[in-house]
């Protein structure tokens, strides 16, 4: 439900508006005409992203933006559709992960002669690296966030543990020790931990950095291939033992989403979840009165603090007529103040420096300021440029690793499937 926002109704809304209107389209009136498709979903980042498109327009008379709402549960389907169909919006925000495809098959446009070197300056290179296939620059980006522990205070300064900040982390070692000890003094039928993992390959993966995990390897060919190695192994092998070993982690919520995970983490059935950064506005706003929490960073393995991220982007389809126009807007959108904006809508980080080091951002009212802390060692997703990779991780990958964590399968098979059927997988994209 965090996710879906209508999903039918917002590609109905899609097709309809691209009908009407057409790809950046001239009107009668001279008047350009751009479709802005938005997957913003908490009430604050819907507002501040239409209040911005208000102030464009208000500023632009000869370049009009229309906003229309997509859905993250769905908006690969949507632009699949829409591109193929010849309709697509015009300014596109999506994350990462989902552009390798698009971008390959020719259907976003290429940025780097169309964004202003302010823009393309206050980003860091390792940013742009999550956007960039092949030669060309694809998308924006433009908000991003760290995988975070989310705990409860109370329970945690009880039992005594020492508390990681981000300058001295917990290893991974230390945090399956921590989590023993923590379950050990909440007593009878609660657990240190939860890890909502209905979605396990991006927080696995992700996380594997710090192991020093890629998983995809491009070979002298130039092909890429998956090889598991120790580095891979370590992240998933804790959070395995966890649930299975240990009895620190509750599997009852392995299969759920980060939302279904809070109302036992509100009653204590469970002192930390790992979670996304942004989640801390469902818990600032759904928290019941007198609970206190704290936000924590993830634990580290030999890598040190560093995690993958697909971060949110905004991209130009290549077949609107006004890029440039388009361009305009998107820079507009990501002026530091106005990407400030944004990224306290969204309860995220902004990739920007500029807006990165603004003082509403780095104050640690909500675990701000840990967040910040966190943004320098946040590292291109491993499966960023990979082609395949949404039918591998939905075919290959995500039952994998849900078997696996439930202890139905152990490492050797899950190392079996993730190289055997993932390549096969991966090969039809890569053919000569």
């Amino acid at each position: 439900m965090r996710r879906a926002f209508a999903a039918a109704a917002a590609l109905l809304l899609l097709l309809t508006t691209a009908a009407c209107t057409g790809g950046g389209a001239d009107g009668a009136d001279g008047v350009i005409r751009l479709r802005f498709l938005s997957l913003a979903w908490q009430q604050e980042s819907v507002a501040a992203n239409k209040e911005l498109v208000r102030e464009w327009n208000a500023a632009n008379p000869g370049v009009r933006v229309q906003y229309v709402q997509g859905s993250w549960s769905s908006v690969h389907d949507q632009l699949l559709t829409s591109f193929e169909g010849g309709e697509a919006p015009d300014i596109i925000h999506n994350a990462s992960d989902d552009l390798a495809d698009f971008a390959y098959g020719g259907y976003l446009a290429d940025l780097r002669t169309l964004l202003p070197d302010r823009l393309t300056a206050d980003i860091p290179a390792a940013s742009w690296q999550t956007t960039t296939f092949g030669d060309g620059v694809y998308g924006v980006p433009f908000l991003q966030e760290p995988k975070v522990l989310i705990a409860n205070r109370d329970a945690v300064e009880k039992s005594g543990i020492r508390l990681p900040t981000p300058e001295r982390p917990w290893s991974w070692e230390e945090f399956r020790a921590v989590t023993r000890e923590l379950t050990r003094t909440m007593g009878e039928g609660r657990h240190a931990v939860a890890w909502p993992l209905k979605e396990p390959v991006a927080t696995t993966l992700n996380l594997g950095l710090s192991a020093g995990g890629r998983l995809f390897h491009r070979d002298t060919d130039g092909k890429v291939r998956i090889r598991f190695g120790p580095g891979d192994a370590l992240v998933p092998g804790v959070i395995r033992d966890q649930v299975n070993e240990d009895g620190t982690a509750a599997r009852t919520i392995l299969g759920s989403g980060g939302s279904d995970a809070l109302p036992g983490f509100f009653g204590g059935k469970y002192a930390m979840v790992p979670l996304g950064f942004s989640y801390r506005q469902q818990i600032a706003q759904q928290a019941p009165e007198g609970f206190r929490w704290t936000v924590l960073p993830m634990p580290v393995g030999p890598e040190g603090p560093v995690q993958g991220v697909s971060p949110q982007t905004l991209s130009i389809s290549q077949d609107t007529r006004h890029k440039r126009a388009a361009a305009a807007f998107v820079d507009f959108l990501l002026k530091p103040a106005n990407t400030v904006r944004l990224a306290r809508g969204d309860w995220m980080l902004p990739t920007g420096r500029t807006a990165l080091a603004d003082p509403a951002l780095t104050v640690p009212d909500d675990g701000w300021s840990v967040g910040t802390a966190l943004a320098r060692g946040l590292r291109s997703a491993p499966a960023q440029s990979v082609r395949g990779y949404p039918e591998w991780k939905d075919k290959v990958a995500t039952p994998a690793y849900q078997e696996y964590y439930n202890g139905a399968i152990g490492e050797r098979e899950l190392k079996r499937r993730l190289e055997r059927d993932g390549n096969l997988v991966l090969a039809r994209y890569q053919r000569d």
